[in-house]
């Protein structure tokens, strides 16, 4: 929702409290910066956006989504600018929020925590990014690229820019619609073991040169966006049971499947006869 237009407080208060805890949102940047004024002269509905009320989500706000249009190139000093100006903590991101116009005038929430930790990542789909300098400056600013598999479409990057990886999973022969098969949920398993140990795979699509070995370990988030034909629960499930992640669905009733479905062990799900 946060993408489409300006949420209120209220809707972040009932998500928050909605939520058990430890849970993390990753919250999406609105489409106003990112797709109409294309990052230019940003800072008032930037502003307008942190007080809308992504601060009620308190220590479940996860990283921020930004999402670029198809026809987004390049622009290093646009998103250098852009960049800069993103805040990466309560105060900052405070006293950017109050800089808002009289589009929140009445309805702004602005009680951060003083130990908020605000993470941004950018979603690009234009090959004009598959650019070492493009790299550099997600580096530079610690700003994290997503590993964004679209079924070929648009750009398919690995290159770790900071301490966290995004990744969202739209599909990997049909966008948006196709499910993932065993080999493929084995495959993203091995690279987030990986990247949340802090190593790179050998195999990486790389835009910019690979960073050294050493590194500390990673948090990753992994979204699916393949719901078309509702694969994404269940290939979520399957992909986190390969990790030994928690879902609260078990593995022996076939995660939930719906009728007509049985599950093959932890593997994809299939027809039943």
């Amino acid at each position: 929702g946060s993408f489409y237009s300006l949420q209120r407080p209220v809707s972040y208060q009932a998500w928050h409290d909605a939520t058990p805890d430890g849970f993390v949102f990753a919250v999406k940047g609105p489409r106003y910066l990112t797709h109409i004024l294309r990052l230019k002269e940003v800072r008032t509905p930037l502003a307008n956006f942190l007080a809308s009320g992504v601060f009620a989500l308190g220590a479940k706000l996860g990283p921020i989504l930004w999402q670029l249009p198809p026809t987004f190139a390049f622009d290093a000093e646009r998103l250098d600018d852009f960049f800069s100006l993103l805040p990466r903590n309560g105060r900052s991101a405070l006293a950017l929020a109050r800089q808002h116009d009289e589009k929140v005038d009445g309805r702004a929430f602005l009680e951060a925590p003083a130990r908020l930790r605000l993470r941004h990542a950018v979603e690009v789909r234009h090959a004009s990014f598959e650019n070492p300098e493009f790299i550099a400056l997600l580096r530079r600013h610690g700003v994290a690229l997503v590993v964004a598999d679209t079924a070929g479409r648009w750009p398919l990057l690995e290159d770790l820019c900071t301490d966290f990886v995004y990744m969202r999973l739209h599909g990997d022969k049909e966008l948006y619609a196709s499910g993932y098969d065993d080999a493929a949920l084995d495959r993203w398993a091995a690279r987030i073991d990986a990247w949340r140990h802090g190593r790179q795979v050998k195999d990486a699509r790389l835009a910019g040169p690979r960073r050294g070995a050493g590194r500390k370990p990673r948090d990753v988030y992994c979204y699916f966006d393949n719901d078309v034909k509702v694969h994404a629960p269940y290939d979520a499930a399957h992909l986190a049971a390969r990790l030994g992640v928690a879902t609260g669905l078990g593995a022996d009733d076939g995660f939930g499947l719906p009728p007509g479905m049985e599950s093959r062990g932890r593997g994809r799900a299939a027809p039943r006869a």
